[in-house]
Parts: structure tokens; C-alpha cells; sequence
């Protein structure tokens, strides 16, 4: 008997799974680009201030100009990829990056790198909340696993290399660029995205043409959050000036107008920036509490403790950044953990996580406690593998778990609003802990001050911890199932 011939696939469907891939890698370099912006300021801040001056709150807005441009522009940056398409806002928002990087490397005072930080979360804002629909997009569904299983390790890379990159480059200083390489270094990235993405993407029609944006409550939103953040970043420097209360008075108004704002849109049949139904559930209102805090603790003493190992303990950033690394290593394997025991362990795993974290922060106060100027990168290396590792169990299963109780149909809104807030928690943490952080330092340069510095910000990230640690058990006992 004869076997019937085994026939090759046709070149066109070759070429079209080529492309699928071709276009996920697309979307991990945009994804990159917005994970190693978000954290390399934490290394190259001092050599930022060491060229072009600036008060130490200007540290502070490079850092959260970027994430709070980035809360305020994902309320809106989910939606115009379903008002306009996709693929062509991811395109937009890879030009606009890789434009506003270049300005950013460009700046010549601490007010225009500031400026242009914020334009460069605007324009992240754009592209990062088109890449998981582009990915379902790409993908059949049988395939679809494969696909998302790459997000994992790169996410996982790129946190741990993030902070040895930029030390790297700035120690590097090539062609004299310093720590403007930081910047430049999304140039390659950037244009890979783009010339993938124009090629690989698919062009699906937007799926909400006819609706129209919320501009009112874009700007409300903004206004109330910039007028929460501004006053904890610069009262500090100025004594703390009676207006810098009454902005904090109004952003409590102007986000209660945002509120008002989205109940009327809703009830007049338009669309709404956020699902407020949302937040008549316990669960999910505790879930953005936690957010809040948890970001604000771990993004706020992040920067704290690259501050302290270049301005005290006078690290170059390449000893900062493999210091700091010992961290992202801790969060990469609690990661992995989580992944492994999230559906075993439901919420139990993010006590867990906090429990390590509360350990890890404990004991860098210790350390500072019993070596105090002395200290150097061993002392540090094992509690902060012991915070990371906490962080990183946490880092997976929180959103689903957060979601464990929202409907089906208000999944998306829930999700963009807990993204948004993530950010606003991070903007928030670098306010609030280097306010403090740079209150005990005040003007004084000696070694023990700077010490005392981070003491205190280490015993107010574990007071954070507390707080969320108590936040977690008001959340869902177990994850959503997907």
C-alpha cells in the first residue's frame, strides 16, 4: 500500500505565523522600553543632578513626572485603541516615545527633562494598553498560551536588568554621553518596534469608532491627581506653604467632581472613562487601597535606597545598580514562585509575600542600626533578596485577585482603573518617602545624616507594609478564573 505524500504548508501560512511572532516581538520591545524608563532614573538620578543641578525635588519629579503622566494617560489610552485601531495607536505611541526620549537625553535643565518625562508617559500611556489586544489579535486562540507565556521572562529580565543597564551605561559614558544613554538606549528598541509593528501587526477596525472621549473627566482626573501629588513633592522644599494644603483640599474636591462626572456620562448613555459600579464592592475598593500602598511602599523605597548608595555612601552607579540588582533577582524567583502557587494558595500568598517583604525591610533597618556608616553591598544584599522575593509573589496573582469579585462586563474598565492607580501609588510613594527621605537629610552631608535618612524611610516602607498587610485580608480569597 502506498502512503499518501506528506505535504509542506503553503509559504503563505509560513510566512504569515513568521509575521505572528514577528509582531509579538514588536510588542515586548514597546513593553521593554516602558519597563526600563520606569526604572532607571532610580541609578542615574544623581548623575542627572550632578550635570544640570536642581533641587533634590526635582530627583523626586523626574522619577514621578513620568509615572504620574502615565496614571492620568491610561484612563484614556485603552480607549483610543478601540476608537481608532490598535495597531495604529501602538504606532503612535512608539513614535511618540522614541521622540520624547530623545528630548529627554537632549535636556539641558532639570525643568525640561522634567517636561519631557511627563510627554514620555503620556505617549507610554498610548502604547502599553494596546499590547495584550494586539497579542489576542496575533494569535488563534490554541496559541494564545505560547504567546503570553513569553511575557513572564521578559518582564522578569528586564526588571533585573534595568538597574545594571543604566549603571552600566552611565559608568560607560559613551561618546560622553553620561547618563543620556539611558535615554538614547530606547532609539534601538524603539525603532525595531515600529518597523516590526508597521510590517507584523494586524490593522483589526477599531471595535468602538462611533464613541466618543471623555475629555471632561481625562482632564478631571489629571488635575485632581497633579493636585494631590505636586504639594507632597514640593512642600518639603518650601516650608510647606499654606497653598500647598488647599491643593491638597482640592484634589479631594476635584476628584469628587471627576466621580459626579462619570455617574452623569453613564446615566446620559455615553461611555465612561471608569466603571464606578466597581466600587460598591468591598473587595474591590480594599484591592485599590492595597495598590496604592503597596506600589507607593516599593517604588518609593526603591528610589530611596539608590539615593542613599550614590549621594551617601558615594556608589558609582554601576555599584548601585548590581546593590540594587540583588533585589530584582529576589523579585524574578518570587515571581516564579507565585506562578507555581497562586491557584494553591489564593490570597494567602500575598500575606506571604508582605510577611518576606516586612522581614527584608526589617532587616536593612537593622543593618543600619547595628553598622550605621560602615554599612556596605553585603550587608544589604541578603535583606533586600528577601524584600524582593516577597514583592515578586505578590506582583502576579494581586490583579486577579483584586478582580476575584467584578462582573464580566465591568472587567476592562476595573482592570485600566487598577493600572492607572498603580502608577498614581508609585507617583505617590515618591512623593511621600522622598519628602521624608530628603526632610531628614536637609542640608547636611554627613555620612551618619544620610544614614538616619534611610533608617526612617525603611521604618515607614514597613509601616506601608503593615497597612497593606492588613488591607489584604478584606480582598477576595481567591484569584479570577480566567
Amino acid at each position: 500500500m502506498l502512503e499518501a505524500p506528506v505535504l509542506a504548508p503553503p509559504a503563505a501560512d509560513v510566512e504569515r505565523k513568521d509575521r505572528r511572532w514577528l509582531g509579538l516581538f514588536a510588542v515586548l520591545a514597546a513593553m521593554i522600553m516602558n519597563l526600563l524608563d520606569a526604572t532607571v532614573v532610580n541609578v542615574a538620578a544623581p548623575s542627572i543632578r550632578a550635570e544640570l543641578g536642581g533641587s533634590y525635588a526635582s530627583l523626586q519629579w523626574i522619577a514621578a513626572g513620568y509615572t504620574l503622566a502615565l496614571a492620568v494617560g491610561l484612563l484614556t489610552g485603552g480607549r483610543l485603541g478601540d476608537m481608532y485601531g490598535r495597531k495604529r495607536m501602538m504606532t503612535a505611541g512608539v513614535v511618540g516615545f522614541l521622540v520624547t526620549s530623545v528630548a529627554c537625553a537632549a535636556a539641558w535643565s532639570p525643568a525640561t527633562l522634567v517636561g519631557a518625562r511627563v510627554l514620555q508617559g503620556l505617549c507610554a500611556a498610548v502604547m502599553i494598553p494596546q499590547a495584550f489586544g494586539l497579542v489576542r489579535d496575533l494569535f488563534p486562540p490554541r496559541e494564545i498560551g505560547k504567546a503570553f507565556a513569553a511575557f513572564g521572562p521578559v518582564i522578569g529580565g528586564s526588571t533585573i536588568l534595568g538597574p545594571i543597564v543604566a549603571g552600566l551605561l552611565v559608568d560607560a559614558d559613551v561618546f560622553g554621553s553620561g547618563w543620556r544613554m539611558i535615554f538614547l538606549i530606547n532609539v534601538p528598541l524603539g525603532l525595531f518596534a515600529l518597523l516590526a509593528g508597521l510590517r507584523a501587526l494586524p490593522a483589526v477596525p477599531p471595535s468602538a469608532r462611533n464613541t466618543r472621549l471623555d475629555l471632561t473627566g481625562a482632564l478631571l482626573a489629571g488635575v485632581g491627581m497633579f493636585l494631590l501629588v505636586y504639594p507632597l513633592v514640593q512642600g518639603r522644599e518650601l516650608g510647606w506653604p499654606a497653598w500647598t494644603f488647599v491643593m491638597l483640599a482640592g484634589s479631594v474636591a476635584v476628584l469628587a467632581a471627576f466621580a459626579v462626572q462619570q455617574l452623569r456620562r453613564r446615566r446620559a448613555g455615553g461611555v465612561p472613562l471608569v466603571e464606578l459600579s466597581v466600587f460598591t464592592r468591598r473587595s474591590y475598593t480594599s484591592g485599590v487601597a492595597f495598590v496604592v500602598v503597596f506600589f507607593g511602599a516599593v517604588v518609593g523605597f526603591s528610589l530611596a535606597v539608590g539615593l542613599f548608595l550614590q549621594l551617601g555612601l558615594g556608589y558609582s552607579p554601576m555599584r548601585a545598580s548590581l546593590t540594587m540588582a540583588a533585589w530584582a533577582v529576589g523579585a524574578f524567583l518570587g515571581s516564579g514562585f507565585a506562578v507555581a502557587m497562586m491557584a494553591k494558595l489564593g490570597r494567602r500568598i500575598l500575606h506571604l509575600g508582605l510577611a518576606l517583604m516586612a522581614t527584608g525591610v526589617a532587616g536593612v533597618y537593622l543593618v543600619f542600626q547595628a553598622v550605621g556608616a560602615e554599612v556596605g553591598t553585603a550587608h544589604l544584599i541578603t535583606p533586600l533578596v528577601i524584600f524582593g522575593f516577597g514583592m515578586g509573589m505578590i506582583f502576579v496573582p494581586l490583579f486577579d485577585i483584586i478582580m476575584g469579585e467584578v462582573e464580566d462586563h465591568e472587567v476592562g474598565s476595573a482592570a485600566g482603573a487598577l493600572e492607572s492607580l498603580q502608577q498614581l501609588g508609585a507617583s505617590l510613594g515618591v512623593a511621600v518617602l522622598g519628602t521624608v527621605f530628603f526632610g531628614v537629610v536637609g542640608q547636611q552631608l554627613a555620612l551618619d545624616v544620610w544614614v538616619d535618612a534611610a533608617k526612617w524611610t525603611a521604618l515607614l516602607t514597613l509601616g506601608l507594609t503593615g497597612l497593606a498587610f492588613a488591607l489584604g485580608f478584606l480582598l477576595p480569597r481567591k484569584a479570577r478564573a480566567h
